[in-house]
This record gives C-alpha cells, structure tokens and sequence, in this order.
C-alpha cells in the first residue's frame, strides 16, 4: 500500500487522469463546501480508495475533514502525508462537516446515516460496493460530482425515516432506520405470530418467517426481493411486507407515513431477531411489543443534477436491458 502511494505520487497517474477528467467541464463555483470523510474502515479494499479521494480532493484545494477513524487509520498504515488535523471525536467531525462523502456501498451509506442521525447534514454516497443504489455515484465519475458540489449543481432530497421502540419488560430500545426495520424468526424452525395494530386498530396477525417494516427509500431492498412493490422515495407511506407468510391470501401493504404500527410479539413464540437497518437485537421467549413510526426528521441525501432517482433505478435493475450476446 505504501509503495503503491509512492508510486502514485511520484508518476502523478491518476492526478493526470482526474484533472483530464475535470478539464472537460467548466463550472462557475458559488460555495465551496466542506466534505467531511468516512468510509468503512472494516474493510482493507477501502483504504486505496480513501487515498486516492483525499489526494483528488486535496489536488482540487477541496476543504476536508476526515472521520477519526479514517484519519488514525491512515496514519497507523502509513498512508499519505500532510494530513487534515484530526477532529477530536465524531461529534467534531459531523459539527465540522457542510456536507458528508460516504466512499463505500450501500451498507456504508446506511452507516453514515446512523453516524448522522437527526442532523440535518447531507450525505453523497460515492459507490465502491456492489451495486450502489444509494451510493450513486459511481467511483470515476467522483471528479464531475465534486465540481457540480461546488458549483451548487446539486439537490438535497430530504428520505423518510422510521423510529423503531423496542419494548422488552421495562426495558426501551430505539433505533432509526432509513431503509427498514424487520421482525424474523431467528434459527428456530417454527412459525412466528405476529400482531400488527395500525393505530390502535388490529391489522393482521401474521404468521410465517416475520415481516418487513420499509421505507420507500427501503422499497428497493429486502422488501423487494420477497415481492414487495418499488415506492418512489417522495410518495411517503410504510410498507408492510410478510416473510414466507403461512397464508397465500397475505399479501404486501402500503399504510400512510402517519400512522403508528405496534407488533406484539408472544412468549410462546420462537427467538426473533429484530434489527433496523441490518443492526440486529436478539429476543427469545418474551413478550414484546415493537412500535414504529415515521421520525421527525429525516435524512438529506444530495442529489447531483444530471442524475435521477428513476435512472437509477433503470440501469441498478436493469430494466430493459438487452439479453447479453451469447447468453
């Protein structure tokens, strides 16, 4: 890795190709933000990207903070030189940060969400996972989306989020959730029976594997694998979708953003896993009761001009893509 940064620095290769790369576009800049850096550290693949955004960034005169644990974790690889000076905690770094660049997946996204919380800082998520559907710019095209950043060519689309209360005994546990909450069965063969009550008023009781609790922000993920319908993310609502339901008849709902769902779950019922976002709670053999509804505030994700939520959505799912040659 170190030899690799050498390298980089000394030929300057990919400097000539990002400022090649920008020379193609002139933008008249109209505020200079402050990008704020995280990524996740979890993962060795990440750490070349992260360098070769901090060198861009830095060949551009771009004003950056890093995340403390982006910024300890180069030092400790001995990666780069001339660091920003790091902030104290994460709550510095967010404090210091206009706008905050997610360099990962989804997965990342989704951290950083969590990381921001009830901020009102927007996040642009550059995709160095899989298939970045919230993470949708893609990782050669990141010095168009800088100058479009500082150009004021963007929008900040404001993503409905959920609050999910676990009531365990008197225990309360609160998570918030961007893309969805899930109630399933964990590891044991049997049914779960759940009890969803929609503003005091019995819905369902569902029995199968569990149920989804989406945003439309979270319409495309899980819930659209099991047949969930896809929900444009300004129409609002909260999407119910069963798991392996037990009844053919049950099928995926779609409630109004206002409402408040309950789920009462039985002590006679199997361990369930309850996570919001992928964060996991493990409960086995006691009553619960799990409550959702919409948040008060949301999460600003900011959309570069030139780009949509529908073509995005066209070219991650491939609609409409010809069968390959051969195939």
């Amino acid at each position: 890795m170190v030899s690799w940064i050498k390298a980089s620095i000394a030929q300057h290769g990919f400097w000539r190709h990002w400022i090649a790369r920008l020379s193609l576009h002139t933008y008249q800049p109209v505020t200079h933000v402050r990008l704020g850096i995280t990524a996740n550290t979890s993962k060795d693949a990440l750490w070349k990207p992260v360098a070769e955004t901090l060198l861009l960034l830095r060949s551009l005169e771009q004003d950056t903070v890093l995340h403390p644990d982006i910024h300890d974790g180069l030092v400790q690889r001995k990666i780069l030189v001339d660091l920003p000076a790091r902030v104290k905690d994460e709550t510095a770094f967010l404090e210091s940060s206009d706008v905050v660049l997610s360099l990962g997946g989804d997965g990342t996204l989704l951290g950083t969400a969590r990381m921001v919380g009830e901020r009102n800082i927007p996040i642009l998520g550059v995709n160095y996972g899989r298939l970045g559907f919230l993470a949708n710019v893609e990782a050669a095209d990141l010095p168009d989306a800088i100058g479009k950043l500082n150009a004021g060519q963007y929008d900040i689309e404001n993503r409905l989020v959920l609050d999910m209360h676990i009531h365990s005994g008197q225990d309360v546990i609160t998570h918030r959730a961007l893309n969805d909450c899930s109630l399933q069965r964990s590891g044991d063969p049997g049914l779960l029976s759940l009890d969803v009550f929609v503003d005091g008023c019995l819905l369902n009781t569902y029995w199968g594997d569990g149920i989804i609790l989406s945003t439309p922000t979270g319409s495309t993920a899980y819930s659209l694998a099991l047949g969930g319908p896809i929900m444009a993310p300004g129409c609002g609502g909260i999407l119910i979708t069963p798991v392996a339901p037990h009844t053919l008849t049950v099928r995926p709902m779609v409630l109004p953003e206002h409402v408040r769902i309950e789920v009462r779950i039985s002590a006679d019922n199997p361990d369930c896993s309850i996570t919001a976002d992928g964060q996991a709670n493990l409960y086995g053999h006691q009553n619960i009761r799990v409550c959702v509804s919409k948040a008060g505030t949301g999460i600003q994700l900011l959309q570069l001009h030139g780009s949509d939520y529908f073509t995005t959505l066209r070219s991650k799912l491939m609609w409409g893509a010809r069968k390959l040659k051969g195939a």
